[in-house]
């Protein structure tokens, strides 16, 4: 077993305890500096475990990337990927909704795309989700202009 961030080998019980508080697999320095973004950035769990899935597959994300105006769960620089995991999308109201749309136009104004993903679909179909935002990042990668 090994950290997924730095590739140290962990033993049992730190793999344990990693992977039953975050999902994946991360050595003790790891453990606490995800915990500590996860408190001091109101961190979904799942943005975690989608971050590494991504990490994984060769799309090099950043976990709260400071846009300018607030922090974003996964930013994929490269391309100007934002991508927010939502855990309260049951009821919305109006008012977040027009904030909603005010952050989507903020993104928009400084060449950014953002994508909202509720947070039962990386919990259940993380696979999936980072296979449909590999298409989105060749999708954004196509669409830039070569300068």
């Amino acid at each position: 077993m090994a950290c997924i961030d730095c590739n140290k080998n962990i033993g049992y019980e730190t793999f344990k305890k990693s992977t039953e508080a975050l999902g994946v697999e991360l050595c003790e320095r790891h453990i606490r500096l995800i915990e500590k973004v996860i408190v001091e950035n109101d961190t979904p769990i799942e943005a975690v475990q989608l971050f590494y899935a991504l990490k994984e597959a060769g799309a090099n994300p950043m976990l709260e990337w400071w846009d300018g105006n607030k922090s974003v769960d996964i930013a994929i620089s490269r391309v100007k990927l934002n991508i927010e995991v939502d855990t309260d999308y049951q009821l919305i109201t109006h008012e977040q909704a027009i904030q909603d749309l005010e952050e989507a136009m903020h993104s928009f104004k400084n060449g950014f795309t953002t994508i909202r993903i509720p947070h039962i679909v990386v919990k259940y179909y993380l696979k999936d989700t980072v296979n449909n935002i590999l298409g989105i990042i060749q999708g954004l990668k196509a669409n830039i202009k070569v300068i």
